[in-house]
């Protein structure tokens, strides 16, 4: 299971609006159980993202950069978020 430590939740709950139009998560702890409950996915580079990608059979060819798809949240330290919705 990921762990989602404090950067990640601390970016779901900032960003979660380019993805979903009402919020989700008003805290960290509701922040964590909604990315466990959609398994969602920390990455440690944009190669890892483009291998995440591939592995699940999304289509990326509508993305000039990966890491602009609405499912990916940069964490602000190299680490990207996947979540999908």
């Amino acid at each position: 299971m990921t762990q989602y430590d404090e950067a990640v939740l601390q970016c779901f709950l900032k960003k979660q609006g380019q993805l979903f139009l009402k919020p989700v998560a008003s805290n960290p702890e509701e922040a964590r159980q909604f990315l466990q409950e959609c398994m969602a996915v920390v990455a440690d580079s944009e190669d890892e993202v483009r291998a995440y990608f591939e592995e699940e059979g999304i289509d990326t060819c509508d993305y000039d950069d990966i890491t602009e798809a609405h499912e990916v949240f940069a964490i602000g330290d190299g680490r990207y978020l996947i979540v999908e919705d």
